[in-house]
């Protein structure tokens, strides 16, 4: 039932982004095809799949290979349908290499020099001193602050020469191995803003490499957590969830006893867990974690972020939102964000998180002046971050539901973001 919803939300995301690099809106699709606009909606939340007719219609509107639906038949071996979880996970490792080998060499990227400094074997230009613990510490906790403020450009500048320093420390400390894994994950986290998934998943295998090699139950749960964030936005929803849960057991229990640094790297997995729950329908789940999320927030008031988290309560009500807005639920996620939206939410990264989400529940109720006004509230808090594929996709989907042009102003904040036409 779980690789049945995955295929779904999968045919539910192909059909979406077709309609909107076509340039058209649900209700247009829906209507060329005799349907109702709730019918295209439901198909691309993932919903009513199943019905071969109807896939074929919206196929062929859309100009879409009936083969990237399911829709042709393929050989198939006889025991595929009793691929095992361990034959899942070996095919998802495979298809993350080939998605790497597939990617643009790093010279012909803008952040090439960071994608050369995972490769193995690689050692990047380390700085002119050697370093010592405190001062590797240092500059990554101040790595990590760049990434909160959505400061990715310098973030993309400095990290190659701080992997190249860890690197050299590692051969001969623990600690400077966990700081590595940290740096590793990093990298993941801002691939991931990207939308580069193939160089991320190259990331993630570097830093649960030396997650494990560090001997830190806490820095491996940490990698854990990027390692489900790749597989839920891979699609792989249910496993994502699975990873979480299991990791999740080994670090529960005890939370009075537990140090702050714990807490916050659990509490994070946790709401990583909420993400791929609501990525993946599954609501159960996402109160599920949330609540126990709620739990670990309260044994530690007052965190600051540090260089393994940036966790607090406020940042549980965040992802609260965000799990409405994946599920479809755009009235509760609303009532939700307009408490926090008076609040004062100390990092960027997170403040346009809000906004964005908020700006994906206004587009989900069809108020598209809102959402524009809430992207631009979010474009304030961290411009970087609105430049991301992600946003920019949202983007272009309001833009293209605006067919009368009743909006200019979206229309020209998408030209500024180099939204195509």
């Amino acid at each position: 039932m779980a690789a049945e919803q995955d295929e779904a939300k999968k045919t539910g995301e192909i059909i979406r982004r077709a309609r909107v690099l076509a340039r058209r809106s649900q209700t247009d699709v829906a209507a060329a095809l005799g349907y109702h606009q709730s019918k295209v909606s439901r198909l691309e939340q993932g919903r009513g799949t199943e019905d071969l007719r109807v896939l074929r219609a919206v196929a062929t509107e859309l100009r879409i290979p009936v083969e990237m639906l399911g829709l042709a038949t393929a050989p198939i071996a006889d025991n595929a349908d009793r691929e095992t979880t361990g034959d899942m996970h070996r095919r998802t490792f495979l298809a993350a290499g080939v998605a790497t080998l597939a990617a643009p060499a790093p010279s012909a990227i803008p952040y090439g020099e960071l994608v050369q400094s995972l490769l193995p074997g690689v050692v990047p230009t380390a700085s002119t001193d050697e370093e010592g613990l405190p001062e590797l510490a240092g500059r990554m906790t101040s790595l990590r602050a760049l990434f909160l403020a959505c400061d990715y450009a310098r973030l993309e500048l400095q990290l190659p020469a701080l992997i190249g320093d860890l690197r050299r420390a590692a051969v001969s400390s623990s600690e400077a191995t966990g700081m590595l894994a940290a740096a590793y994950q990093t990298t993941a986290s801002l691939l991931l803003k990207h939308g580069d998934h193939g160089h991320a998943w190259l990331a993630v295998g570097r830093a649960m490499a030396e997650a494990e090699r560090s001997g830190d139950p806490v820095v491996l749960a940490s990698s854990v957590r990027l390692h489900a964030h790749l597989l839920a936005r891979e699609h792989h929803t249910a496993q994502a969830v699975t990873l979480v849960r299991h990791t999740v057991d080994h670090m529960s229990g005890s939370y009075d006893r537990r140090s702050p640094r714990h807490l916050a790297v659990l509490g994070m997995l946790l709401l990583r867990g909420v993400t791929a729950a609501g990525l993946g329908g599954d609501r159960g789940s996402v109160q599920d974690f949330l609540s126990e999320a709620r739990e670990v927030a309260e044994m530690m008031p007052g965190s600051e972020p540090d260089r393994w988290s940036n966790f607090s309560s406020i940042n549980v009500e965040l992802h609260a939102v965000n799990a409405s807005v994946l599920l479809g639920d755009a009235g509760l996620a609303l009532q939700a964000a307009r408490p926090l939206m008076r609040r004062h939410i100390p990092v960027p990264e997170r403040r346009a998180a809000l906004w964005t989400d908020a700006a994906r529940a206004y587009s989900q109720q069809g108020r598209l002046a809102d959402g524009y006004q809430a992207l631009r509230i979010a474009e304030s808090c961290a411009a970087q971050d609105v430049r991301r594929p992600a946003v920019r996709e949202l983007v272009a989907d309001m833009a293209a539901r605006d067919r009368r042009r009743t909006l200019p102003e979206l229309h020209h904040f998408a030209r500024r973001l180099g939204v195509p036409a």
